[in-house]
């Protein structure tokens, strides 16, 4: 008698609470594959997948190998979890929050101490990276419709103030020529011209690699490499 009840305290003890995996919610499954993990500019970017597996606290997650080269405090992420109603939290060992990400439009985001902003996007929704500036640098023309170019620019990717150089070829026709852009930025995936006074001139990427101002306005002004 004494036997069978030590038996069953000791399985008891080895089903019990330092071993039980609370079970998964269906927050925790809404975000069970692969995802991208980047900074704010997206300059960094490599994958993590969150995995169903049970681990010591949580569950199972794996960043690919760039990872912790661009992200060193991924090297201490052991686990992950996703209580429902709360954060979306990577673990140490210890089961510390080391990121903790809320949702928003582009996924999830974590305002990270000594990081900055973390952004977590489903792999297949992510849209291309940014490109780099030495890939957009070079000489450019501005074109007004089906017209020659009015102006030609050289973007340059030395870094100059907020941005980038911009420098303004002489030629450049008057109503450009004052508004003295001086820089050049990316935003996401788009270039911005940026004058010494007013709105930047925003363009987006169109076929042929060539870039059109937006909002679309009936002169269409274009970006065109040179």
């Amino acid at each position: 008698m004494r036997r069978g009840l030590l038996l069953i305290a000791l399985t008891a003890s080895l089903t019990g609470p330092a071993l039980a995996q609370t079970p998964m919610g269906e927050s925790a499954k809404s975000v069970l594959g692969d995802w991208e993990f980047s900074n704010a500019d997206r300059d960094k970017i490599c994958v993590v997948t969150f995995k169903a597996d049970p681990a010591k606290i949580g569950y199972k997650v794996e960043f690919d190998k760039n990872c912790p080269q661009l992200f060193p405090l991924v090297s201490e992420v052991a686990s992950w979890n996703f209580p429902e109603n709360d954060f979306l939290l990577l673990l140490n060992a210890q089961g510390k929050a080391l990121v903790q990400f809320s949702e928003s439009e582009r996924g999830y985001e974590a305002p990270t101490e000594g990081v900055g902003v973390l952004f977590l996007q489903k792999a297949g929704d992510a849209a291309p990276p940014p490109k780099p500036p030495s890939e957009l640098a070079g000489n450019w023309a501005i074109v007004r419709g089906d017209g020659p170019p009015i102006c030609t620019l050289a973007l340059a990717a030395t870094a100059a103030k907020d941005g980038f150089a911009l420098t303004v070829k002489p030629g450049c026709d008057a109503a450009i020529a004052k508004l003295n852009f001086s820089q050049w930025q990316i935003d996401g995936d788009e270039i911005m011209l940026m004058p010494a006074r007013g709105a930047p001139w925003r363009f987006e990427e169109i076929e042929g690699g060539n870039w059109q101002r937006v909002p679309q306005t009936g002169d269409q002004i274009r970006l065109m490499r040179q």
